[in-house]
Formats: C-alpha cells, structure tokens, sequence
C-alpha cells in the first residue's frame, strides 16, 4: 500500500464513522464538507489532471442542483430519478461549451469560462423561461424516497454525499491507473509532445471536462437535497474561483491537497462564522504564500517522468556493464 492509497482509507474510514461521534452541527458541517470535496475532486480532474485553466466549475455544480430542484418542484419528479439528469446534462453542456474554445490555451481559455460563468449566473438571475425561480432561488425540493422509505434525516443526507465522495476517488483511482489517465498526464506535462505521439488532444480535454462536469452535477444534486433550496450566489463566479484556488493551493493530482484545500476554505468559515467574510482575504494570502513558498502546493502530487520498472530496468543495465 502506498502513501496516498494509506491515507485515502484512513481519510474514508473516519468519515465513515465521523455521524456516531459528532452531533447535529457537525453532521451538518460534514455534509457540506463532502459535498465540497466532490466539487473539488472534480475540477481536479479538469485543471489538475489535463491542466485545462477552467475558471468556470460552479456552472456545472449549480446546473446538477438547478437540474434536481426544477425537475422535482416544477415536474414532481422524485428526487432518485432526477440525478441520472442532474450528471448527464452537465456533461452535456459542458462539451458544448467547451467545444468551441477547447483549442484555446491558458489566459485565453481562463478568460473565456470566466465569461460563461458570468451568464451562467445572469441566466439563473433572470429566470429563464419562468423555472429557476430569479435572484431567490427554488424552495420546496422534496426529500429523497427510496422503495417508499424517506430519507430525511442529517446522517441518511450524509452518507448519500459519503457515497458519493467515495465513487468519485474510485473513478479517479480508475481513471490514474487507465490510458485515458495516462493521456491526460501527457496532455498535461508537454501538449505539443502528446500531440506528436498521436493523442489526440481535443478528444481527451473534452472528455476530463465531461467527466469532472457529470461528477460536480451529482455534487449539485445532493447539495440542493442538503438544503431543500437553491440560489444563484451558491454557483457564482467566485465559488469557481475558490474550486480554482483549491487545486492550485492544495496541489494539483493530490489526494491529501483536495481534501487540505476545502477544509480550510469550507470548513473553517463555518466553524468561525464571524471570519467568514474575511474568507477570501485568508484564503487569497495563503495563495500568495503558496505561490512563493511551495508553488506546487501544499501537499503536491509527486508523479515520475519515468516508471519505475523502467528505472530499475537502466539500473540493472548499468550494474552488468
């Protein structure tokens, strides 16, 4: 077992275990910390996996949420069958978007999800076509009924983003291990040298934006199950900033960095609800000093050019000769 294989179980084991010994404020504490966790997981695989600059996740995340909240309020559709929608649209939505600007590097590329963002919001703001309810949101999201049994409760709400959490370090287990993880990494290290090798580069970049889209759906879903409510400020541009700030502050590909990185930006505010407008201050000087003192993260991935069995390979060929 490895270092990050080690503390992925003993971080999943505690979580796990974590509704028995806390008390209603912490249960709810953890709901949002999960949930968190997921947004961030995800745009770990778009930014830190395929190094797209993706200034625009909370579209995605608030799309999994509006998807639930409209399908269950203004559709009476149960909530179990409203988040196969609140993954799949986002997906969706997120090759159409990127499709056009997916050649776009860098700046170019933070500067145009910036902007989608931003009519994202305008879009909820305005309640298009008279279902997302304008600057207040949609009240009333019903609770979840699986084979007639309500699951209502702070601990069953929990355990659905535990489980969600818990599938989503599974795909990207998967996903590292797999040769479109590898592909990704390659993208990732030097653009120009995957392309000579015959990846294709588009294809892999719309596909860590679908996937890291479908995953911030479900995370919508549950937090709009959390809450019985939605609203525009929950998915604005500068929650994209913070998922942003995460990945680059905890450290690209790095379990421990995620998990780090929303702890202290949507954890600690609410554990100290009177710093919590001086969030984005604390969090925008541990950036800085991030930047300066550890400029790939905090707890940064460590990934070798070269396997490992090839190294030991050259070894052995360098002790014969």
């Amino acid at each position: 077992m490895n270092k990050t294989t080690g503390i992925a179980t003993l971080f999943i084991v505690v979580m796990a275990v974590f509704p028995f010994i806390v008390d209603s404020a912490w249960l709810s504490i953890g709901i949002t910390f999960l949930v968190f966790a997921v947004v961030a997981f995800s745009q770990d695989i778009i930014l830190g996996r395929a190094g797209i600059f993706n200034m625009g996740h909370a579209i995605f995340f608030g799309m999994g949420a509006y998807t639930t909240a409209i399908l269950n309020v203004h559709f009476g559709l149960e909530i179990i069958a409203t988040i196969p929608f609140a993954i799949i649209i986002p997906a969706i939505f997120s090759i159409l978007l990127a499709g056009p600007i997916i050649h776009l590097r860098g700046d170019y590329l933070l500067v145009a999800t910036i902007g989608f963002n931003i009519i994202f919001e305008q879009v909820l703001s305005n309640d298009v076509f008279g279902l997302t309810g304008g600057p207040n949101g949609i009240f009333g999201i019903d609770v979840v009924r699986i084979f007639g049994y309500e699951l209502f409760s702070d601990t069953a709400i929990y355990y659905l983003a535990f489980g969600l959490l818990v599938l989503t370090l599974l795909i990207i287990r998967n996903l590292d291990t797999s040769a479109y993880g590898r592909a990704l990494y390659y993208i990732h290290k030097d653009e120009i040298a995957a392309k000579s090798m015959g990846i294709n580069v588009s294809y892999y970049k719309l596909f860590a934006f679908a996937l890291g889209a479908a995953i911030a759906g479900a995370a919508g879903s549950v937090f709009a199950i959390q809450y019985s409510a939605v609203s525009p400020e929950s998915f604005n541009f500068m929650q994209s900033v913070m998922f942003f700030a995460i990945v680059l502050v905890g450290g690209s590909a790095s379990l421990p960095g995620i998990i780090i990185g929303t702890f202290v930006m949507f954890v600690l505010p609410e554990l100290f609800t009177e710093f919590k407008e001086s969030r984005y201050l604390i969090f925008g000087a541990a950036m800085v000093l991030t930047m300066i003192l550890r400029p790939n993260g905090v707890w940064p991935a460590k990934f070798g050019n070269i396997p490992k069995f090839l190294k030991k390979k050259v070894t052995k060929e360098e002790g014969a000769k």
